[in-house]
């Protein structure tokens, strides 16, 4: 199925400027709000106590927030349904005592008919290790990708490829702040699929422009990604929706417990597939990348190839 007619040439890369000064902002504002509002860390990575409770009626609130005074900095919010509420206590299990559900119980006795349904207990020492360890998966992620890119295309591809993900993660994280969703390990989750998405969807760009560059008998970089990127346009359409519809359904009826992930994959989706097509493409021209440069280096390549091709031929055949 095609969206877009192929033999039509869309001008993506006059627009560029316009779009890269877009990202740009985009990427300020992300930074401003992470810096100003900052990163709402669950209990994942901060540590405490996190304890579920449903009522058979519309919970109290207030009356939740009187009964847990005595743990200091402890919140109550509505979770998904009137009925269900998030009790956030941040200290850790050892300070709390074994049975922090017990005490619970005890303190919302007379708030109405519930049930805990949940306890969960993250120490801050535990929790300092996984957003550590987070941080690292990140960064050794992004050194592989840019390893594995420049092996197989060019270097300039891998740097174009890791800022288009420093794009995507950077608007991710500046939507999240915004929205102060809880930053834990389902976020992370999210954040390194997205990297994955949007890699992905570079490199099918990526490898069309450089089948551009072989065929092409022109030396224009900016015509060669715009007919290239036509070319994959459809197929980036289609991906895009499917993926971007899925998640959507999980975000509307998934439930409160992965609204944060189906929304941080809707938010990378789309700048996921944007910074392929106007992000990581231009930025190979002001890359300093060359044409006819890359065309030689090609030949030149093929040429060893075939000349160990034919001492290899020569030595199984006994000729050498």
């Amino acid at each position: 199925m095609e969206f877009f007619k192929s033999h039509k040439i869309h001008d993506f890369m006059g627009k560029s400027k316009m779009f890269i000064a877009f990202s740009a902002l985009l990427i300020l504002a992300s930074w401003a709000l992470v810096f100003t509002k900052g990163l709402n860390y669950g209990i994942d990575f901060s540590g405490g106590t996190l304890v579920q409770v449903q009522y058979k009626q519309a919970a109290p609130i207030d009356k939740i927030r009187d009964a847990v005074d005595k743990y200091s900095s402890a919140s109550v919010t509505e979770f998904g349904t009137p009925q269900e509420v998030i009790i956030k206590i941040p200290t850790s299990s050892t300070e709390v005592g074994s049975d922090i559900g017990d005490e619970i119980r005890v303190l919302l006795k007379g708030t109405g008919d519930f049930e805990v349904r949940r306890v969960d207990m993250v120490g801050p020492k535990v929790g300092s290790e996984l957003r550590e360890k987070g941080l690292m998966a990140m960064g050794l992620s992004i050194l592989a990708i840019l390893i594995y890119i420049a092996f197989r295309f060019e270097w300039r591809f891998g740097v174009a490829s890791v800022f288009a993900l420093v794009h995507d993660v950077s608007i991710a994280l500046g939507m999240i702040a915004l929205f102060q969703i809880d930053v834990n390990l389902d976020i992370l989750a999210a954040i390194l699929t997205i990297m994955g998405y949007s890699l992905n969807d570079t490199i099918i760009v990526f490898d069309r422009i450089r089948e551009g560059i072989r065929e092409s008998k022109v030396y224009d970089l900016f015509k060669i990604i715009n007919e290239s990127i036509t070319k994959t346009l459809s197929r980036t359409t289609l991906t895009s929706l499917t993926t971007f519809f899925v998640v959507l359904t999980l975000y509307l009826f998934g439930g409160e417990i992965i609204n944060g992930f189906s929304f941080t994959m809707l938010v990378g989706i789309i700048v996921g597939t944007y910074s392929s097509i106007f992000i990581a493409s231009p930025f190979l021209k002001w890359l300093g990348f060359d044409v006819e440069g890359y065309k030689v280096n090609e030949a030149r390549r093929e040429k060893v190839r075939i000349e160990k091709e034919k001492m290899r031929s020569q030595y199984e055949g006994g000729t050498l």
